[in-house]
């Protein structure tokens, strides 16, 4: 158990997780730190948190704390600024009919559907594909912040995607993404324009996209929305490139 110091949350506490095995480096075990109490997280606080590298999993607050390993590289879009390149361009244009809906952050049938025909279609065995009814709602219908779900459907109203977003002080947090597999690649990218988008015109500076993992193919596609920010040791860098602390070898947009 631990304070950090370069938070100003005296009232917070972070937790080291025991090892667990990697989900993005095979072979390797990782760690979690933990911020709790989490009741105390509200919105405000949980966007320092962002800042700071945290995301969230349902009511779980946490940040990579793996031994020997920092391949974990929280990324951040700069909104404003960004271009996309001529395959982001394709994914806009190819899927610029869906109508986008703000919905209930609650239980729905057809939600859980989408979800685990995506996990069975795009993530086979890789545990989540298996996910029962409660998992499902503890990982993306709890929250004590500022959350979003958006449902994508085409012009005959079939749900072909949903988004969880969380809003922040300086930005939205994109939490997770789910959309039919049959439908042909480019979904995922059109998501992130979207939110990219949806932070031009709430003026925002930033979409959050979590970790950057330069080893794992999973998450190639975030380094590939520029120009973009990347915290390597507590500081926001333009280029990760110039110090990537990589995983040890043993182990509207203008279109």
């Amino acid at each position: 158990m631990s304070q950090l110091k370069e938070l100003p949350f005296s009232t917070l506490q972070f937790y080291a997780t025991a090892p667990y095995p990697c989900s993005y480096l095979p072979g390797r075990q990782a760690r979690s730190q933990v911020a709790a109490p989490g009741h105390l997280i509200n919105a405000g606080t949980y966007s320092q948190l962002v800042e700071q590298g945290f995301r969230r999993s349902g009511l779980f607050t946490y940040r990579p704390h793996c031994d020997n390993c920092q391949a974990c590289i929280p990324v951040r879009v700069d909104a404003a600024g960004f271009t996309p390149n001529r395959s982001q361009r394709r994914a806009w244009r190819d899927h610029l009919h869906l109508q986008s809906f703000v919905a209930e952050l609650a239980w729905s049938p057809e939600h859980y559907r989408l979800y685990t025909r995506y996990q069975q279609g795009r993530h086979p065995g890789g545990g989540m594909d298996e996910d029962s009814r409660t998992q499902y709602a503890q990982f993306l219908l709890t929250s004590r912040v500022n959350t979003r779900l958006v449902e994508f459907r085409n012009p005959e109203g079939v749900l072909v995607m949903v988004s969880i977003i969380d809003v922040l002080d300086d930005g939205l947090s994109s939490v997770y993404t789910f959309y039919d597999p049959d439908i042909a690649d480019g979904l995922g990218t059109y998501s992130i324009l979207w939110q990219i988008e949806q932070c031009r015109a709430l003026n925002l500076p930033w979409l959050y996209l979590g970790y950057w993992i330069a080893d794992s193919r999973k998450m190639s596609y975030k380094s590939a929305f520029r120009p973009a920010q990347f915290l390597v040791d507590g500081q926001w860098r333009d280029k990760p490139e110039a110090a990537i602390p990589r995983a040890p070898a043993d182990g509207s947009p203008s279109f």
